[in-house]
């Protein structure tokens, strides 16, 4: 019996997504809270944290290289500890007189390591784990994927809260990111000796070349955009979640500006429990509910529900923008309806992705669709906090609103092809 057998997946699968979810949540969402605390403009915020995403983009790219060179747990612990020492360049730069220009240095090379690591960490699961066995604990690395966003993006930025009242702003984010970076080299630590050696997890450099990993990725690529209603699944992975894009990037700084500048003034640590905890809850809740809605009626039924979700639950930032409050109920319940809103929405929009791959290259094909699901947000992201900047909230969450069209739009375009386009057997 091998190691992979022996070793129960209880003692790997919660932490390997745990160190998955980690880096993640600490590039996307807590940057954006770091930033404002540390006094970048909207602009700003948006423009560099946007291009910080771009390696999940081309993330495709490099991916049969991960198969090509080493093993899948080489590069899982590897990209751990990597991850660990850029979380720990980002507390050390804050102090640093550049530290702009250095914070995003260390961010960039966590998000390369992170999108490495999502590659490598997904193909570890198939290769350790029997059929069976990756059906059983899908519903588990998803939990413990979810428990990192919020612990990191809840209760670590709480704990910056804390810590900015008893030091420096600075100080407080340093020790918040060093949790981080230690967190991961504990991971790095604990997989090294804890991750089952599946015979099936081995390089495939002794007999594949470099050039023809190219040629297949050629070939499959061509193939991509060769699929049926190419044209239309590349508007809808472009512009189904265009609102939602620019909104997440402002969300934080919305919460965070005070009155003067448009926003509602909470503190770093009430920031943590509305849009760490609150809000993820929200996501969370949408999205089972999402998933369960859409295995009994399938995709051509809830299309056009989810898609009504995702755009009409951005209302709530009009509203708190037009009759801004502190009143933490209220803004917890806003926040938790349009996170609710694009987890349920958001279904829709991963079931088109799967449905779209279907073919001879479903796990490739998949993956491309993820760069341009990552392309949708990061695009519109480059430029949300200059529009801010020019609106004022009012006018931009009115803007985000009017954006809902082109969510709208892309779906009457895709429900047109569903007519045509074969989901699946039961529908």
């Amino acid at each position: 019996m091998n190691n992979a057998a022996r070793r129960s997946p209880w003692a790997w699968i919660p932490t390997l997504y745990l160190a998955e979810g980690l880096p993640y949540v600490a590039v996307v969402t807590v940057s954006l809270i770091l930033y404002t605390k540390l006094g970048l403009s909207n602009a700003e915020i948006a423009f560099y944290t946007s291009w910080i995403y771009l390696p999940w983009v081309i993330k495709p790219f490099w991916s049969p290289f991960v198969d090509l060179l080493k093993t899948k747990r080489w590069w899982t612990v590897t990209m751990q500890l990597l991850i660990g020492a850029g979380l720990a360049g980002v507390a050390l730069s804050l102090n640093a007189p550049d530290f702009v220009r250095w914070s995003l240095a260390c961010f960039w090379l966590v998000a390369f390591s992170s999108a490495t690591h999502d590659i490598a960490a997904d193909g570890f699961y198939m290769l350790a784990l029997t059929p069976r066995e990756q059906a059983f604990y899908v519903g588990i690395r998803s939990t413990f994927y979810r428990a990192a966003t919020i612990f990191g993006q809840g209760v670590l930025v709480m704990l910056a809260g804390w810590l900015e009242q008893r030091t420096s702003v600075k100080l407080a984010w340093s020790i918040v990111f060093y949790i981080f970076g230690g967190l991961m080299v504990a991971f790095y630590l604990y997989h090294s000796f804890l991750l089952p050696r599946p015979a099936a997890d081995k390089s495939a450099a002794a007999h594949v070349t470099a050039a023809n990993i190219a040629n297949e990725f050629l070939k499959t690529f061509a193939s991509f955009f060769r699929k049926q209603h190419i044209g239309t699944a590349l508007l809808f992975m472009l512009l189904y979640r265009l609102p939602e894009a620019q909104l997440l990037k402002l969300i934080p700084p919305f919460l965070l500006n005070p009155a003067s500048q448009g926003g509602l003034g909470l503190s770093t640590a009430e920031v943590g429990l509305v849009y760490g905890t609150i809000g993820v809850g929200g996501l969370l809740l949408g999205g089972i509910i999402g998933g369960i809605c859409a295995a009994r009626g399938g995709l051509r039924r809830w299309l056009w529900p989810m898609a009504w979700s995702l755009s009409l639950t951005c209302a709530v930032f009009v509203y708190l923008s037009y009759f801004p409050t502190q009143n933490l109920w209220i803004i917890n319940g806003c926040v938790f309806v349009e996170q609710f809103g694009y987890g349920f929405g958001f279904t829709a929009y991963m079931l088109y992705l799967i449905h779209f791959s279907e073919g001879e290259y479903k796990t490739a094909h998949y993956a491309l669709c993820t760069g341009f699901m990552a392309a949708g947000m990061m695009l519109p992201g480059l430029a949300a906090g200059w529009l801010q900047e020019q609106m004022g909230y009012q006018l931009f969450f009115l803007w985000v609103m009017l954006c809902c069209i082109a969510t709208i739009g892309v779906t009457a375009l895709v429900t047109r092809q569903l007519r045509t386009f074969k989901i699946n057997k039961n529908e």
